[in-house]
This record gives C-alpha cells, sequence and structure tokens, in this order.
C-alpha cells in the first residue's frame, strides 16, 4: 500500500480546508516518500513534475508526520496519510504493532467505531490489526484514528463518487403555439442533481414560473406549460457526467379543414346547402359568390356553429347559379365550391320516343373528364328520356375511346352491366352498384380505384332507337413516396439534400415535397418545412455540430402527401477547422526547408484528419503538394527545393468537411542556408549554482544555436574534462554533461565555449558536490548550577562542501544511557541545558547539521554534569475564603389582585439572598406575621401569603419585607375583597 493514493482531478473530491492537496491522475505514485528523502531545494520541482498545487499545506503535513514517526513506539508501521475508494467498494486499513498483545480501537472523526452488522469488520493476526470498511458510502468519508494507548496513527478516507450518466437523452421535439411541452431524460443514479440551460443559459424557477422542473427517481423533466414563439431554441441537460442536448420548434397553428365544401347541381325550387368544417370552432369567416359578398336575406341563411359553417339557398333559381367560396378570417386560403342548377327541359313527344342522354344537364360535355379522388365513391348520375322506358347497357373499356374513335380502336368492352325496369344490379365484389329510375341511370363505385380508372359507355335502348355517350373517369391519388434522398455535402449545423421525383405522380402534379429529420439514435420525426418546397435540392439547417441524423421526403400534390420515404444515410454535421496557426520558418538549407505551426483555434466535433502542405514560385499560381495524402504532426521538412529560389508556402487542415482556409507565410523564402550566429541558451535553473549530493547523477542539458553546426568545447575550472570519469554528447542543438556517479571532486565551475570560424559564444555552469559534515569539535561542559549546564563546542572541520544550518543536541542520564533530543537546527556554538533531574548525572552529544543532513558521527562531551540535591521547603499557598454573602433581592414581585370575599386567597413572590433573610408581612404597613387571619409559607426562596376567608375589610396594601446582614429589600401589592352577588342582586 502506497504513501498516498494520488487523487483524481473531480473537483467535489477536494473537500476545502481539511482535505488532501490535487496532484497529477498518475496511478499510485509515493509523493510522500519522495519528499521525505529530497532534500529542500528539490520540492518545488517535485510540486511541479507531481502537479502540487498546495506545496506548504504538504509540507506542514510531512513536518508532522516526521515528528509522530519519531515518537512512536507502539506502532511499527501506521496507517498511510490518506486513502481513496470509489463509492460502494470496500478498504482495508492496516497497521502494524511492536506489541502483539497490544490492544486498538479505531476511531471516526473522533468517535470510537462499534461492530453493527457487516460494515465494520475488525482483525488481528500477529503484528497487524486491520479495519476493512465493507460497501464504502459518501458517509465513510472521514478522518479515521487507530489508538494504542496514548498513541495514535491519523489517516483521512476519501469516498469516490461515481458520476452521473445521462442513460435516455433528450429527445427534438416540434410543438404548435400554446401546447404543453416536456423534456424527459434519465439518469444513471436516482436523486441526482442536474441542470438545465435553454441556448447556453441555465433555467431557474422564475416568478411567472414558466418553467416547471420534475424529478421521479432517474428520471428528469422539463416542463413548459404553454409554448410560445420565443420557446424555441436548444435544450440542454447537464450532470457531472455527461449532457444531452435537443432543440424545440414552435410553429403556429395551422387551421386544417375537417370537411371542404363540395359541387352542388340542384332543380328549380330545391334547396343549396354548402356545408364545411374547421378545426378551430372560435374562426369566423365570409362567404363570396363569384367574388362578391354573400349578404343573408329571406332566401339566404347564413350559419356558424362550432366548427361548422353553412350557407342555405332556399328555392334555387337560375341566377343562383356560380362559384362561391368561404374564406377564413385571419387565414390565407379559401374555400371554393360550384352551384350548377338544373333546369329540366320537357318537350311534346309522340308516345314512340326514342331514348335520349341529357349530359349537358350535368354541365358536362361528352369528351369531359370526371376526377375522383382514390378511396371516395364514384356517382354518375345520367338524366335519360324515352317512351317507352329504355333498357339501360353500362360498358367499361379496357382504354380510353370516342365515339369518333377508329374501327379499329374498338374492342370488347372489359365489363357490362344492363340494366331494365329499374332493376338494381351489383357486381359480385360489392362495389359497383347499377340502378336505373325514372328519368335516370345511376352508377355507383364504392372506394374508387385506380384500376377503376378508364371510359364508362352508357347506352339506352327502346323500340324507337338508342342512344350512347361516353364517360371518362380518372382516379387520381396521392403520390408514391420518393426515393430516399442523397446528402450531398454537409456544414457545421446544415447539410445539402436531394431527392427523384416519385415514379407515379398520383395522377396530379407534384406540388412539392415535405422534409423531416431526426437524430439516429431518436425516434422523434421534426418536420422542416410545412409550405411544399418545390424543388428537389434543399439545405437543412439549424442541426447540431456532431450529431449524427437522418432525412426523409414525402410528395405533395392536389390530393395530399405520399407516404415518407426511405431515411437517408446516416450523416453527421461538421464544419472544416479554422486554418492553422503560427505558420512559420523553422529551418532552412540550401535545398530544404522546415516549417512548423500549431492546431487551429476551432477545431470542431469531426477533429483533424491531417495537414495538407503545399508551395509555389513567387509569382505563380501553381501550388505544388509538398507530399502525397497528410501529415498528423505539426511540423514538416520539405525536401529537393531549387536552390535560390523564392518559394511561398501554405497549410490546411482537413477533415470529412473538407480543407480549412488556408495559412501562408506572409512573404516568400528564399531557399539558402542562413548564416546563423553561436548562441548558448542557459536553463534557468543552471543560472544559480547547482548542487548535488556526492553518489548523485548530473545531466546537464545545454542547448544553443549556430550554424553551420558549430564546435563544441568543455572546460573545468580552466582544464580539459576528464573523459573516464566525464561524458559529453553533442547534436546541432544542444550538449550534453554526463557524471554518472559524482564525488566532492567535481564540484567546480565548468565552461561551455561554442564556436563557428571566428565567432564564438561562452558560458559556465556551477556545480556544488555536498556530502554530510563531520562532528563538532571539543564539546565540553563549562558550568553547572541549579538544574541547568552550560556547554561549549567547536565548528567541524569538514562542513560537507556547504555551510553549517545548525546543531543537534542531545542528553543522556548515565543510568538509562538513553538519549533525548534538547535542541534541532541551533545555530550558535553554546547553549544551556535546563530542566535537569536533581541527582542525575549527565553526559551530552552534539551533531552537525547541514543541508544534506546530520553528520555520520557525534562529538562526546568530556566530562559529565553532577545535578547537586538542594534543601527545599515547602510553603503551601494560602487561600482567601470567597465572600459570597448577598444582599435580599425579590426576583418575583407581588401582583395586584381582585378577590371575592368568603373565598382563600394568596399573595405570591420569590427573593433571593445569602444568608437566608428574614420574612415580614404587612397589611396597611402593619405587621401581621401573627394574626391567626394569615398564614405564611416559604419553600426555596417562593414566599407565600394566605387570607382566609377574606371579607371588604381585608383590603388594602400588602407589603412582603425581607433582611438579612447584607441589606433588606420590599414588594407590595393591592388586595380589593368583592362582596358575593346574592340571588336579590340578581333579581334587581
Amino acid at each position: 500500500m502506497p504513501w498516498v493514493l494520488l487523487l483524481n482531478k473531480c473537483s467535489s473530491f477536494l473537500k476545502s480546508g481539511q482535505r488532501m492537496v490535487q496532484v497529477s491522475t498518475e496511478p499510485e505514485v509515493d509523493v510522500w516518500e519522495i519528499l521525505r528523502k529530497a532534500p529542500p531545494s528539490e520540492y518545488e520541482k517535485i510540486a511541479f513534475q507531481y502537479g502540487i498545487t498546495d506545496l506548504r499545506g504538504m509540507l506542514k503535513r510531512l513536518k508532522k508526520m516526521k515528528k509522530e514517526e519519531k515518537k512512536s513506539a507502539a506502532f511499527l508501521k501506521k496507517l498511510d496519510p490518506a486513502y481513496q475508494v470509489e463509492k460502494g467498494h470496500k478498504i482495508k486499513l492496516q497497521i502494524e504493532v511492536a506489541n502483539p498483545d497490544a490492544e486498538v480501537k479505531w476511531l471516526k472523526n473522533g468517535q470510537e467505531i462499534q461492530i453493527t452488522g457487516s460494515k465494520y469488520i475488525f482483525e488481528s493476526i500477529g503484528n497487524k490489526r486491520f479495519l476493512t470498511i465493507n460497501n464504502c458510502s459518501l458517509a465513510d468519508d472521514a478522518a479515521y484514528t487507530c489508538v494504542i494507548g496514548d498513541e495514535k496513527s491519523f489517516t483521512e478516507l476519501f469516498v469516490k463518487e461515481p458520476p452521473v450518466l445521462i442513460v435516455r437523452n433528450l429527445e427534438d421535439q416540434m410543438v404548435m403555439k400554446g401546447e404543453r411541452v416536456e423534456f424527459e431524460c434519465e439518469v444513471s443514479e436516482e436523486g441526482a442533481q442536474v441542470k438545465w440551460e435553454k441556448d447556453g443559459v441555465e433555467l431557474t424557477r422564475d416568478e411567472s414560473f414558466k418553467y416547471r422542473f420534475k424529478k421521479d427517481g432517474c428520471k428528469h423533466v422539463l416542463i413548459i406549460n404553454e409554448a410560445t414563439k420565443e420557446d424555441s431554441g436548444h435544450y440542454r441537460v447537464k450532470t457531472n457526467g455527461g449532457q444531452s442536448l435537443a432543440e424545440l420548434l414552435v410553429q403556429e397553428k395551422e387551421l386544417e379543414v375537417y370537411q371542404n365544401i363540395a359541387d352542388l347541381t340542384v332543380k328549380a325550387k330545391d334547396q343549396a346547402v354548402f356545408k364545411c368544417e374547421v378545426s378551430d370552432e372560435n374562426v369566423k369567416g365570409i362567404w363570396y359568390k363569384n367574388g362578391v359578398e354573400v349578404k343573408a336575406d329571406a332566401r339566404t341563411h347564413i350559419t356558424h356553429i362550432g366548427r361548422i359553417h353553412k350557407l342555405t339557398i332556399d328555392d334555387v333559381r337560375p341566377e343562383d347559379e356560380g362559384d362561391y367560396t368561404f374564406v377564413p378570417e385571419g387565414y390565407a386560403f379559401n374555400l371554393s365550391a360550384k352551384l350548377n342548377f338544373l333546369e329540366v327541359k320537357i318537350d311534346y313527344v309522340p308516345r314512340q320516343d326514342p331514348p335520349k342522354i341529357h349530359l349537358d344537364c350535368m354541365g358536362k360535355t361528352a369528351d369531359s373528364t370526371i376526377l375522383v379522388v382514390a378511396g371516395n365513391k364514384l356517382r354518375l348520375d345520367v338524366p335519360i328520356t324515352g317512351d317507352p322506358a329504355p333498357t339501360v347497357v353500362w360498358t367499361k373499356a379496357e382504354k380510353d375511346k370516342s365515339k369518333n374513335a377508329p374501327e379499329e380502336g374498338k374492342r370488347e368492352p372489359a365489363f357490362i352491366w344492363t340494366l331494365k325496369d329499374g332493376e338494381v344490379v351489383t357486381d359480385s365484389g360489392g362495389r359497383v352498384h347499377v340502378e336505373s329510375s325514372k328519368g335516370h341511370c345511376i352508377f355507383t363505385i364504392e372506394g374508387a380505384e385506380r384500376q377503376d380508372e378508364g371510359v364508362y359507355s352508357v347506352i339506352v335502348r327502346n323500340p324507337a332507337g338508342e342512344d350512347t355517350a361516353d364517360i371518362n373517369v380518372k382516379v387520381v391519388d396521392v403520390p408514391d413516396p420518393p426515393h430516399a434522398p442523397r446528402i450531398l455535402s454537409v456544414g457545421e449545423d446544415s447539410c445539402i439534400v436531394q431527392w427523384d421525383p416519385p415514379l407515379f405522380d398520383g395522377g396530379q402534379p407534384v406540388l412539392g415535397y415535405v422534409l423531416e429529420r431526426k437524430k439516429k439514435k431518436s425516434y422523434r420525426w421534426m418536420r422542416l418545412n410545412f409550405d411544399p418546397f418545390k424543388e428537389t435540392t434543399y439545405e437543412a439547417k439549424r442541426m447540431i455540430e456532431g450529431m449524427a441524423y437522418e432525412m426523409r421526403v414525402y410528395a405533395v400534390n392536389a390530393i395530399g402527401m405520399s407516404r415518407p420515404s426511405a431515411a437517408s444515410e446516416p450523416f453527421v454535421p461538421v464544419a472544416p477547422s479554422s486554418e492553422p496557426i503560427g505558420l512559420c520558418v523553422d529551418d532552412i538549407s540550401d535545398t530544404t526547408i522546415s516549417l512548423k505551426w500549431r492546431t487551429p483555434e476551432k477545431v470542431g466535433s469531426a477533429g483533424i484528419d491531417g495537414y495538407g502542405v503545399e508551395y509555389c514560385k513567387e509569382g505563380t499560381d501553381e501550388w505544388i503538394p509538398a507530399f502525397e495524402g497528410l501529415t498528423e504532426r505539426t511540423s514538416v521538412i520539405i525536401r529537393d527545393l531549387p536552390t535560390g529560389e523564392r518559394m511561398q508556402f501554405r497549410v490546411r487542415a482537413f477533415n470529412v468537411a473538407g480543407p480549412s482556409p488556408p495559412a501562408t507565410l506572409p512573404q516568400a523564402v528564399t531557399i539558402r542556408e542562413i548564416m546563423q550566429r553561436p548562441k548558448i541558451w542557459i536553463p534557468r535553473n543552471l543560472r544559480q549554482t547547482l548542487i548535488k549530493k556526492v553518489g548523485e547523477t548530473v545531466n546537464l542539458v545545454i542547448p544553443f544555436q549556430g550554424k553551420p553546426r558549430p564546435k563544441v568545447t568543455w572546460m573545468k575550472n580552466g582544464e580539459p574534462l576528464d573523459p573516464k570519469h566525464v561524458s559529453v554528447r553533442n547534436s546541432d542543438t544542444d550538449s550534453i554533461l554526463f557524471i554518472r556517479k559524482t564525488e566532492r571532486k567535481d564540484s567546480g565551475v565548468y565552461e561551455l565555449q561554442v564556436q563557428i570560424e571566428n565567432v564564438e559564444d561562452k558560458a559556465s555552469v556551477t556545480i556544488q558536490i555536498v556530502d554530510l559534515p563531520g562532528a563538532p569539535q571539543n564539546l565540553k561542559v563549562v558550568d553547572v548550577w541549579g538544574f541547568n549546564v552550560a556547554l561549549e563546542w567547536k565548528p567541524p572541520k569538514d562542513n560537507g562542501n556547504c555551510d553549517i544550518i545548525g546543531y543537534t543536541i542531545q542528553k543522556a542520564d548515565k543510568k538509562t544511557m538513553e538519549w533525548y533530543t534538547v535542541y534541532e537546527q541551533y545555530r550558535r556554538t553554546n547553549c544551556v541545558v535546563s530542566d535537569l533531574i536533581m541527582g542525575n548525572e549527565y553526559i551530552f552529544r552534539a551533531f552537525a547539521t547541514n543541508m544534506v543532513g546530520l553528520s555520520p558521527e557525534p562529538c562526546m562531551s568530556k566530562d559529565s554534569a553532577y545535578i547537586q540535591k538542594t534543601g527545599i521547603v515547602y510553603k503551601p499557598p494560602s487561600y482567601k475564603d470567597h465572600d459570597f454573602s448577598e444582599a435580599p433581592k425579590f426576583t418575583r414581585p407581588l401582583v395586584n389582585r381582585s378577590v371575592i370575599a368568603g373565598y382563600n386567597a394568596t399573595l405570591s413572590c420569590s427573593v433571593r439572598g445569602i444568608p437566608k433573610p428574614k420574612i415580614t408581612w404587612y397589611k396597611n404597613k402593619m405587621d401581621i406575621s401573627n394574626e391567626a387571619k394569615y398564614r405564611t409559607f416559604s419553600e426555596q426562596g417562593v414566599l407565600t401569603l394566605e387570607i382566609r376567608k377574606p371579607c371588604p375589610f381585608d383590603g388594602g396594601v400588602y407589603t412582603c419585607k425581607a433582611v438579612n446582614s447584607s441589606g433588606e429589600d420590599t414588594v407590595e401589592c393591592k388586595l380589593e375583597v368583592r362582596p358575593q352577588i346574592t340571588k336579590e342582586d340578581l333579581k334587581k
């Protein structure tokens, strides 16, 4: 087990004011042990290396640990300063005791831990003692102490709480204005805290209660009761372990038409009713005839009941024929229908009247086409005349034909229905009904289908002749779905999508297309447009960069909207990164150039696939790739360039969205090697004396510059280095001096010289090799008096090649020869040792201390010091008795009272005083203590006067007086005695 587990970077894991410093996430590095062994000059370097942010606090704890270790006799091995465990796991704390029979106690935050269930397990194996904590929770994050007698070992346990993850993400939503919105997500832990944001701004419960937050176990819900256009945007939920983003679109409510008005054909004197139904019952509207507003009169009635609007025309006349339109107020559309007036002309005919088909009465011509929407009812009502009643034959050809079709176009009909004398014919499928009545023949198809399209012929015959008419029926439907859309390109928050028109337009021209998108892992599709988009290429915007999406398309014609197309291939909106920054020339020669740059400021979610480097000659626009493909490095060397040419260079970053804008050198570069003066760069830590202990390694890396490669020379104190003891390695940019195992003789000034032709630069580094000091000299007892001894000594001959920072003075009783430290890092060469025990004989020793440590050997005192016994008479201290006397003082006064005659009454008060005061009661300043009518009580300072059956004469002022040797005090009150109320008084 290491001395300390390094804490992770989670800020919640650092407890302010009482926890450890934050260090790097390198696993299980023994930082405490490194600090214990390192000299003070290395503390800052160690703190920087391991990311310690509070070095001062760590050094205080280190000093405390050292003191505890020196004083400990009961522990062979103490607890580590800190432990870390994840929530829900278990941790085992271990110590080693010096005495195998020693009893230990475990404390948590100063309170002894009791065995309760399986939470804590205590174990004792030989010299080892264990405390196991099972199923750790945040309540176990505390300070723990192991106690043996008067000695303690202290540690801190940190319980790391796992991050809260989002297991079910938010879904994009599109609602109409005024509707309720609920964003719901699910997290990995119940009761977790989450934060909601809209467009990067945190949401709170404001005064209007615009937003409501609901928490149900692992589910978290954001509720918007009535959505407005301002609520559109991106909503984000955050935990300490992740986040989820969704988009809300709020649309104005559209008016839906539940029932459209239909064309009418009405006979004279009949009633015409135009009726429509819309989605909003509060919407009003205006009726128009041929563009002129219709006003209500005796024959014309306009009604609006709920969602239904009606225009009723009684006693229809020929002038009522025309186009009728209903326009909802506030909406840019209208509903139109036509009123056809049916005028039946009756001509006198002889009894033998040939049959006649009156298609012109329907407002149709023989070549006209009747449109019917697939799924609707097709009804052909053909007026006929003839006497006697003709026989009706309906036929349907496989292809359209007319009466004037050439002879070769005629063929046998595919279907034939023959009617006579009002008979009703229905086909086997039950969809086609044919019937005739006086003056009409009716052909009906229930639920028209695409195969019902064609030319229907009606033939009427009687003995006087026959007549034929063709009716062209066209069945129209919604279009087929388009093909799956294709993603042509993507941007930061957009994409270009393209698709092919549907194979079949449903018999009506395609008016446009409606697009939808969804996140790949979601099930909710969001509509991107409400009005049909006429082109087959669309730019979708307002997407989230880095999120995978899918697209699909609907085709729209006059009949309606098709089924959706298949979804596109998933795609991720990304944007090209920004241009690389800091492009500069790192090195140049006669045929090569070295370029370097930094990563772009804006990378994006797609990352960077690599960099492309190009060059061109000055004055041309032909950019040539420096190498094939891309490089992931931020520096390159371009070779085989023409010597003496002026070249321009540029770098672009590439990702899936394409290349970034180029980063170009500000001016062209001439390809030739440049003479560079030699210059030595001494690192900051070597600009002062470098101190190393004997036996440590010296590794100096001195960078320099200069072209061509300079000549490098090392000297020590003006003499060449010994190659057997000191190693030197030189490169184009630096020189390394290496000493594997240092000795005292390696101290000195090392001089580095770099030279190019006649130009040179010099620099020096001072190295000081230090060792433990020698022992102090000539420690002797100078004087002894009372319980004190004066000591004196001289500094050591060998200071270890560094300054002596102090001395450690120890004493020992000659009987026990146990050494105790009197002074540490004592700077003077003389001292006084006090508080010695009378009758004992002492010897002394001294250690010298430098930055390396204590001298290996001490200097012992040449003679001892005996503390003489002296006669001492004990004089007990004299104490003055405390005066507790206190004058009387009433703590609760008497209260004025009103009582009824004939009933006992009491007066109470309370008093304090030392000694106990004498109490005297007075009535109207007359002493009543000995009168039989009154009784007095005194209990713990509470005084009570009882008046037996008072009469009106007993009213007056009552006084209580308390007197003792320290003073007196009085209180008084008024007593009123009211007469009793008799029956006679009540009668009065």
